[in-house]
């Protein structure tokens, strides 16, 4: 387990190289010591190791390089992590910010990365049709609402408020 002592030497020495110039050396050290300090309380498979390291490092890059590393995301200057047309799967949606895979976007894009559907589409150029859901998942809840009959008595309730 990682000691809050710890965390707080990791955050400062994070803010220290923030607020110098960084190397790649310097990164890759504190990539490291992020990702094993993730790493010792989640369980994590080797696929997801490297992920990780990946998306750490990158967000360090990302950080050191630029002076507003908020200001670029939100002028949609965010560069896929997967190209745009592989993103949306049938059995999984991939986040383009971070490359992660999950059945649905908006609640990872909402609290992962603070944005909302309609600018995740604009900084990426994802068309407003296209769902931010795996297929196959929006497949299986279309099913089970039409098991259940709720169409049906969707129509029916938009009648009765007509007729009032």
């Amino acid at each position: 387990m990682t000691s809050p002592d710890n965390l707080r030497k990791m955050t400062a020495q994070l803010q220290k190289y923030l607020e110098g110039i960084m190397d790649k050396k310097a990164l890759l050290e504190l990539t490291t010591d992020i990702v094993s300090a993730h790493a010792s309380v989640n369980e994590m498979g080797k696929e997801e190791l490297l992920e990780e390291l990946q998306s750490v490092f990158q967000k360090l890059m990302n950080l050191a390089g630029s002076e507003g590393g908020e200001e670029a995301e939100a002028s949609g200057e965010l560069k896929p992590a997967v190209p745009v047309n592989k993103a949306f799967g049938a059995e999984k949606v991939v986040c383009l910010v971070c490359g992660k895979g999950f059945t649905t976007l908006k609640k990872h894009i909402a609290v992962s990365h603070e944005m909302t559907p309609k600018e995740y589409r604009k900084a990426f150029g994802v068309p407003s049709k296209t769902p931010l859901v795996a297929r196959k998942y929006s497949e299986a809840k279309r099913k089970i609402a039409q098991d259940k009959g709720l169409a049906l008595k969707l129509a029916e309730g938009r009648k009765k408020k007509a007729g009032k």
